[in-house]
């Protein structure tokens, strides 16, 4: 008997669905390790992702290719069930058994691992939990496709169509948690719009202690601060277009004013990231400015400083 020969059709089909499968598969590790770093973060981590990049990306694979993954292999068992033959097919071997080896592989190593970090004495919560995972992701698609090697989904489609189901609603679920976690889109825009304000407010802290450095008085507006010279200008309030409120107290203290949509997020860019700041010169222990806290509760909120001339000395006494 000939075997059967691998159509253009066929070759896409299972090249298509195996990117797809791939793909989603390691979106949803990506998607179940940013939950995992979320509950347990990493106190020695400082580059974390404050407006979840990482977990929208792999949001945004899930939506597309899972279901992408689904239709392919939905059309590839028609074809077999119309031809028999086709379940023959070399593309259809290779693509099951590498897929079966991949995973194998990859739970082998998670285990590898687990028993190296248990040795070392090192193994904490987040770790433990990103290698369940691992097994359960990876060790089910190995059960699966092994399974489809042996041909029984081709025996037993109805089951094949609910354990489709069935993968579709752990994906919805974990696409839907996501949302409860980072926010809908239009939150984390007001939450970006607050980072960006904190950050205008810093920036003209820095611009008004400069200017009492150099003419040691505070300017009396913030139009003061504008030097063309310098290209130096004032930022602006990027939601409402208008200028910050800014007043002084005292010779030497002033109070700059924003409206925020929410209070500071736990992920906040301008609270994740450590400033560094400079030390004091030897013998001052005046008030550090740029250590001062930006936290903010929703509505206007002013923030009063007081520059201490020990710290940030004019600059003709340096």
């Amino acid at each position: 008997m000939d075997k059967p020969k691998v159509t253009p059709k066929d070759f896409f089909l299972w090249a298509g669905a195996m990117i797809a499968l791939y793909v989603s598969v390691f979106s949803l590790l990506a998607l179940l390790f940013s939950y995992i770093d979320r509950a347990y973060p990493d106190a020695l981590n400082y580059n974390y992702d404050p407006y979840s990049s990482g977990m929208r990306f792999a949001i945004a694979s899930l939506i597309v290719l899972f279901p992408l993954f689904l239709y392919l292999m939905r059309l590839v068992r028609k074809d077999i069930s119309r031809d028999a033959s086709k379940s023959e097919l070399w593309i259809r071997r290779w693509a099951l058994v590498l897929t079966v080896f991949i995973a194998g592989a990859t739970v082998a190593g998670d285990l590898i691992a687990l028993i190296n970090y248990f040795l070392g004495g090192d193994l904490t919560t987040r770790f433990v939990l990103k290698v369940v995972v691992v097994l359960l992701v990876i060790g089910a698609a190995f059960l699966h496709f092994l399974a489809d090697i042996r041909g029984y989904w081709l025996k037993f489609p109805e089951r094949a169509r609910m354990v489709g189901w069935g993968a579709g609603v752990l994906i919805l679920v974990s696409i839907v948690a996501g949302f409860f976690i980072m926010g809908t889109p239009g939150q984390v825009r007001l939450y970006r719009f607050d980072d960006q304000k904190v950050q205008d407010l810093q920036n003209i802290q820095y611009q008004i202690v400069n200017y009492w450095q150099q003419k040691e008085k505070l300017p009396t507006t913030l139009s003061d601060l504008a030097d063309p010279l310098s290209s130096n200008t004032i930022p602006v309030d990027p939601q409402s277009g208008e200028t910050y409120s800014y007043s002084t107290a005292r010779s030497m203290s002033f109070t700059l004013c924003a409206t925020f949509n929410a209070e500071t997020q736990p992920n906040s860019a301008t609270v994740t990231y450590p400033r560094a700041v400079a030390p004091a010169p030897a013998g001052v222990k005046g008030v550090d400015l740029e250590a001062q806290p930006w936290t903010h509760a929703a509505g206007n909120v002013c923030f009063t400083r007081t520059i201490d001339p020990q710290r940030y000395p004019p600059f003709n006494k340096k």
